[in-house]
């Protein structure tokens, strides 16, 4: 028996890290996290996350909740996430003051799967374990080649996977408490395209056209950093309890390198250069080599409610407050001569507030319905970035858990985010957006997200 349930554990576990790693992640909450950790929770916007503890993919949103868990439970779920981000150019200005040429970008969407898993053993009365594998922040855009705001982003891509331990203890019949460690691999690919012209044009390199002589910069690094996450959860009566949990910053030190394409005609102008001449110090710049960014994931704290006012009318409620202000810009440090890659974003700390409903239907079908409203940390248009092209965001979900045995449950649910077109105005007054352009306009936007998830009791 020990065998098996060890065989078990590692099988999923291996399985789960496959999964993950085939896997990027576009973000559908503020900022660049993801908030689907658990289908289970999606159907009510995760109101009542850190308090609700219906099964075991309470690890992520409040490990305390693990003691209401029952001998050994098996959650995996995967949440497909489809946004839609297009942009409107209101008049972007190239640093000529020429109008910005090129398309408009396409659909920058990117889709894909968040997959998640989650395992818990009741060892005693008191002691529960679990172990959950999930993506808590990503993000994924892709603009077609050639779009007016090419010069601040093409593709970006972050991923992260998260492996976190965690155990609770029930200290009496009301008071319980949890905590878990996280292991958090993150990898990031961020590309743009550079205007060559206008380099060679500002140190007279000759007549090189400016936005006709783009080459590309693409950035790639990868990192672990750690963390923890504690939780406390207060039984006031078998119908009504409340949650609090928090989930620390993690640190992470991304170290890569930098591949540049480089148009040829700026090469060949370069190349020519007398050692004497001042410019050619440009030889040495623009060159494939080491990088390195340091980012710190921020830290959150939920406070949430959940009250079940019959067999078969339940609600619930959440708010969560996260550390955004910690991401006030992100700097890639080149090994070579070149400058940083510097983008002031000054974010702000946001509260995201939910409130859900949970009706039983019958014993097997239990119907749930919710909304959310999630602020978006971006300050102001002049701070917003094309690569994650961020608004307040409203949700309408909906979802249902279905008993097929005493063994094996599905959960279902489905999600549309309404998101209030984020505005974009990067000024040439700004030393970041010289070379750049100043890239104004207007994103239309929204999300749908679809989930499925299966909980095996055994």
């Amino acid at each position: 028996m020990k065998n098996s349930f060890c065989l078990t554990w590692l099988s999923v576990f291996f399985f789960a890290l496959l999964t993950f790693s085939l896997s990027a992640r576009p973000a559908s909450g503020a900022g660049f996290a993801i908030t689907e950790q658990s289908v289970s929770g999606l159907g009510n916007a995760f109101a009542g996350g850190a308090a609700i503890a219906q099964d075991a993919s309470t690890i992520f949103y409040n490990p305390a909740g693990l003691v209401r868990i029952p001998g050994f439970q098996l959650v995996a779920g995967s949440s497909v996430i489809v946004p839609s981000f297009r942009f409107d150019n209101e008049g972007s200005t190239h640093a000529s003051l020429s109008p910005l040429a090129g398309n408009s970008g396409g659909d920058a969407r990117v889709t894909k799967g968040v997959p998640n898993l989650y395992l818990s053993q009741r060892v005693s009365d008191r002691l529960t374990l679990g172990l959950g594998i999930n993506s808590p922040f990503g993000l994924a855009s892709d603009y077609d080649n050639g779009w007016v705001g090419r010069y601040y982003a093409l593709d970006s891509d972050m991923f992260s996977l998260t492996i976190n331990p965690a155990a609770a203890y029930r200290i009496n019949d009301k008071l319980s408490i949890g905590a878990g460690l996280n292991f958090q691999y993150m990898k990031a690919e961020l590309s743009q395209a550079v205007d060559f012209g206008l380099i060679g044009y500002s140190f007279s390199l000759g007549l090189l056209p400016t936005q006709s002589n783009d080459g590309k910069a693409t950035m790639k690094g990868d990192s672990w950093g750690y963390g923890f996450d504690l939780g406390l959860l207060y039984e006031f009566s078998k119908d009504t309890r409340a949650g609090l949990a928090y989930r620390s910053r993690i640190k992470q030190k991304l170290r890569g390198d930098v591949n540049w394409n480089v148009d040829p005609q700026f090469s060949a102008a370069v190349a020519a250069l007398p050692q004497a001449d001042p410019r050619y110090s440009l030889n040495y710049l623009f060159k494939n080599g080491n990088i390195k960014a340091d980012v710190t994931l921020p830290d959150s704290l939920s406070l949430s409610l959940f009250h079940r006012y019959n067999e078969k009318w339940a609600v619930m409620a959440d708010v969560t407050w996260t550390n955004w202000s910690l991401f006030h810009e992100l700097r890639v440090d080149f090994s070579n001569p070149d400058p940083d890659y510097v983008v002031t974003t000054d974010w702000k700390d946001t509260l995201r507030y939910s409130t859900g409903v949970n009706y039983a239907y019958n014993h097997n079908l239990v119907l749930k319905g919710g909304v959310a409203y999630d602020p978006t940390p971006v300050r102001d248009a002049s701070h917003a970035t094309p690569r994650i092209p961020d608004g307040d965001r409203y949700w309408l979900a909906a979802g249902l858990s279905y008993k097929y045995s005493d063994r094996v449950n599905f959960d279902f649910g489905y999600t549309h985010i309404f998101v209030s077109n984020p505005e974009i105005d990067k000024p040439l007054t700004d030393p970041e957006n010289t070379t750049k352009g100043e890239l104004k306009g207007t994103y239309t936007a929204h999300v749908n997200i679809m989930s499925a998830q299966l909980r095996l009791n055994l």
